[in-house]
């Protein structure tokens, strides 16, 4: 019977549990326990990597097919837009988020012009030029301004756009 023989440095062994105890602390990089384990780890990371991107692809799917819906405003805003309304707010503004929020998904369709540099590190040109100072301020069609967060009511009779909830 022939001695098992190490496949690298070519020495010979009485069995081939001498063997396999040279290959781990000779050759511990070829080792075949070793490399079932890096395999077995690598098919474990793939498995975890495919999951996460089939979880991934998930979130974004819902978040995609939810942000087409129309919102509940959406003809009362796309009125404010054509009469010529434009709302000039900052991002860090809480009255402007709340005016935002009053429209939900229909506030896509409001004119409003962000005045805000990154930030915060002041004002853009367009609303220095505007004479903006405080935010929310509205501007409407005849050139009037009101500032603050302002209802629905208050909008629909400074536009001429009555307050329909679509379906």
């Amino acid at each position: 019977m022939a001695k098992p023989k190490c496949e690298i440095c070519d020495r010979e062994f009485k069995n081939q549990e001498a063997l396999e105890f040279h290959n781990q602390a000779k050759h511990p990089s070829s080792s075949p326990q070793k490399s079932t384990k890096s395999i077995k780890g690598s098919k474990k990371a793939i498995a975890w990597a495919v999951g996460l991107i089939i979880i991934v692809g998930i979130i974004a799917l819902i978040i995609f097919s939810s942000s087409g819906a129309e919102g509940k405003y959406d003809t009362f805003s796309q009125c404010i837009a054509n009469s010529g309304a434009v709302m000039y707010g900052a991002y860090w503004c809480p009255h402007c988020q709340d005016q935002k929020e009053m429209f939900g998904k229909s506030w896509e369709h409001v004119n409003d012009i962000e005045c805000s540099l990154p930030n915060r590190a002041g004002q853009t040109a367009e609303c220095n030029e505007a004479g903006i100072q405080s935010y929310p301020t509205w501007e409407f069609a005849d050139g009037s301004r009101q500032t603050g967060v302002l209802s629905f009511q208050q909008l629909s009779q400074l536009t001429g756009c009555p307050v329909v909830q679509d379906e």
